[in-house]
């Protein structure tokens, strides 16, 4: 099949971690046709509907807008096929795609996935390594199926994960790796120098949504443990202790050996708290109150009484 110079292309993606996956689509000349992102949704506390990241970036680059509700839609289907795209790129989208979408354009289907495939498919894989404590993660280009992720591999590449990598950073990482890798699998397409390799499904390991509750704390768990919530749950939904006016998040931390109870407070002072948990303790850095700003231990000691000795809520 011959390739065209220049592909007409659709990008579908919703959140901010895709947009330079779509800016690489248009600095590469390529001629991208219109953007598929999900439907605004209403956010904040007087839940306004709000445009997502890549329609704001659509709308700015002038660039056509399709929000279905589901992809499977017929009236969708019908606008992709008018548009007749020769390859269609997926970051971040946040559905499962039909077959009738993935046989429209005429060099298939190309995802941008935050895992090194077949590790971590689904929704979260970025919070799951950090929470497993794995040593790396990377990114795949692959071409999409009717399944979740169980496509043939056409590109890969590892990232270390640093003990200071929370899922924010960590993202970032990936989304400016996966800029590269897909200029790189645009390009081989086009040269037909790639080829697609099936996926070891014996290997397959799976990373579902996150649940807000998943961020609780809990000081009977091992501080390695409690320390990969705060970093995996940053910046959602926060590992967190008590509920209501008497919540707080933990957002940096770090792990320590100290012994005590479990919730029971060792040190208090201006560099850190450090809290017992079951196997070690954790030096909460940077923590946010119900209705506060982020702020140091320091400043949050600050006309508190904290003591050693002194339960940090035992488990919420």
């Amino acid at each position: 099949m011959n390739m065209p110079e220049q592909l007409k292309i659709i990008f579908m993606g919703t959140p901010e971690i895709a947009l330079p996956s779509a800016e690489e689509l248009i600095a590469s000349g390529e001629d991208l046709i219109a953007v598929v992102t999900q439907p605004d949704r209403p956010k904040g506390r007087g839940r306004v509907c709000e445009a997502c990241a890549v329609k704001e970036w659509a709308l700015m680059n002038n660039l056509p807008v399709l929000q279905p509700e589901k992809a499977r839609e017929p009236q969708f289907l019908e606008e992709v096929r008018k548009l007749n795209p020769d390859l269609i790129v997926v970051h971040a989208f946040g559905q499962i795609l039909p077959k009738a979408l993935l046989e429209i354009p005429k060099f298939g289907v190309i995802n941008v996935h935050a895992s090194l495939l077949p590790k971590y498919r689904g929704a979260a894989p970025a919070q799951w390594a950090i929470l497993n404590g794995e040593p790396e993660t990377g990114v795949t280009i692959m071409r999409m199926d009717e399944k979740l992720d169980t496509g043939p591999i056409l590109l890969q590449q590892k990232v270390p994960i640093e003990d200071s990598d929370t899922t924010g950073t960590l993202l970032r990482k990936l989304s400016e790796l996966g800029r590269e890798l897909l200029l790189s699998a645009v390009q081989g397409l086009k040269a037909g120098t790639i080829k697609a390799v099936p996926q070891d499904e014996s290997q397959a390991t799976y990373a579902p949504p996150i649940d807000k509750e998943q961020g609780k704390i809990n000081w009977n768990e091992p501080v390695l443990l409690i320390w990969r919530k705060v970093r995996a749950f940053n910046p959602w939904p926060g590992a967190y202790l008590g509920e209501g006016n008497n919540l707080i998040k933990i957002w940096k931390a770090e792990p320590a050996e100290g012994k005590g109870e479990p919730g029971m407070i060792l040190e208090a002072h201006n560099k850190w708290i450090e809290v017992a948990c079951a196997q070690g303790s954790l030096r909460i850095l940077e923590l946010q109150p119900a209705g506060k700003r982020r702020m140091s231990a320091e400043a949050f000691l600050a006309g508190r009484k904290l003591k050693p000795g002194d339960k940090f809520a035992l488990k919420s």
